[in-house]
């Protein structure tokens, strides 16, 4: 960070901005916490309201999702619900901003529009190293739900994304015979060649004869018809983002366990999280020379 930058001002969140605020400390920043009033102390931490929180920081940090269904900032650390007003939104012209669903937040606010608002959460660097974690609370959910042993178990990864990647890898190191699916013939080969079965998603007619299956897809793979062709002993986890890849309705009604297992990284491994956040951030204000 530049020498210009002092304050940092964190604007809701959960767990994962008290750690990414700590880290912050650790690194000799002075921090303000806006949104968090149902805490009485957070160590060195300062925690007041939001409109202070943007007044005398440097720069503002909102979470990971940024904003909720009815406009407001997701703060479940706060007593009430919270709203930008325009005394907040005029200070927050005046510096960077760096936040997750940047669509929505200005959608809900569209004076942010014509601000420095950054959305790390949208960046290829993010999002790989966010693969680690997702895929740690993937297995940790496995290990939860499923009552035999991921080691001599057989898995279905549907997708050979960023995070069908990484699961598939910590899957098969945990003895887990793994198939992976994927549409493109570049993807199967390289699946073939570390050593995990191939299928091609577009062929996916039947899942028989696993006992976990993992769908990293946000379309609707799992409809009725393949549930219908779908072991009944098989546990699902959907962790696609919306409109997420299992039709749970269906799942419910031909008693498959289905679970969608959303923003793992938060839930699972916040501090691990809030680093991810911080590598990501400093990377935005190296590449505009903040």
């Amino acid at each position: 960070m530049t020498d210009s930058i002092k304050t940092i001002g964190i604007i809701g969140g959960d767990k994962r901005q008290l750690y990414l605020a700590d880290s912050f400390i650790k690194d000799g920043f002075r921090v303000i916490l806006g949104g968090f009033d149902t805490l009485k102390s957070v160590g060195d931490i300062a925690i007041t309201d939001v409109g202070s929180a943007v007044s005398y920081s440097d720069i503002i940090i909102f979470p990971l999702p940024s904003i909720r269904s009815d406009g407001s900032i997701n703060a479940p650390f706060s007593q009430g619900n919270i709203y930008l007003t325009d005394s907040e939104l005029d200070s927050l012209s005046k510096k960077p901003v760096f936040t997750s669903f940047r669509e929505k937040l200005i959608k809900a606010y569209p004076k942010l529009g014509s601000f420095a608002v950054f959305d790390y959460a949208s960046r290829e660097d993010f999002a790989i190293l966010n693969a680690v974690p997702t895929a740690e609370g993937a297995v940790e959910c496995a290990m939860c739900a499923y009552e035999g042993t991921i080691a001599g178990s057989k898995s279905l990864v549907t997708g050979y994304g960023r995070i069908g990647k990484v699961l598939a890898s910590k899957l098969k190191a945990l003895g887990s015979s793994v198939t992976v699916s994927a549409r493109k013939f570049e993807d199967l080969a390289y699946i073939n060649a570390l050593g995990y079965k191939a299928v091609n998603t577009s062929e996916l007619k039947k899942v028989d004869g696993y006992d976990l299956v993992f769908n990293t897809i946000p379309a609707l793979i799992f409809d009725e018809a393949l549930l219908k062709n779908t072991g009944r002993n098989t546990l699902i986890i959907d962790l696609a983002s919306a409109p997420g890849g299992v039709d749970f309705e269906a799942a419910r009604s031909l008693k498959i366990d289905a679970q969608r297992a959303l923003s793992l990284p938060g839930k699972c491994a916040p501090k691990t999280a809030a680093e991810i956040i911080k590598q990501t951030v400093t990377s935005i204000i190296k590449e505009v020379n903040w």
